[in-house]
Parts: structure tokens; sequence; C-alpha cells
């Protein structure tokens, strides 16, 4: 089975606006895993949705969809402890 987006474009997005010479925001797959999943139950928890979605579309799917389409950007430190 083939995820698509790809953890590698997802990644890429997430560090678009990364200076060369300062940290990535996102190293693994397992920042993205974090991110989309954290994303996937605020919409279960009655978040709007930031792209188009039907009743069929699953939680998960769709924040993935809103990382890759830059609906939402993954934070880290001071901002990240802020969002809590």
């Amino acid at each position: 089975m083939m995820l698509h987006p790809s953890y590698s474009d997802l990644m890429e997005v997430a560090n678009k606006d990364v200076e060369e010479g300062e940290n990535k925001l996102v190293n693994s797959r397992y920042s993205i895993v974090l991110a989309t999943a954290r994303r996937a139950r605020q919409i279960i928890s009655g978040s709007e949705p930031y792209v188009a979605a039907d009743e069929k579309s699953k939680p998960l799917s769709v924040a993935v969809d809103e990382l890759y389409h830059e609906k939402v950007k993954i934070v880290g430190g001071e901002e990240a402890e802020e969002e809590k």
C-alpha cells in the first residue's frame, strides 16, 4: 500500500521554511506521525477541518491533507508548549 503524500513529501513541506543552517523542524517520520495524530484528535473533538472533507473522510486523512497543503504547521519547542 502506498501512502500519498509520502512521509518524505510531508517532511519536505514541514521543513520548507527552515533557512539553511537552521535545525529542521521535522527530522523523522515519528514527528509527522505525532503531529498528524494530534491534529486528528483535534478534529475528532470538534475542530473544523481546514481542507475540504466529507463525512466519509477519516480524521487522520484530513490531518495529513492539512499538513500537505500547508493549512497547519508543525511547531516545536516553546511554541508547542504555549498551545497546550
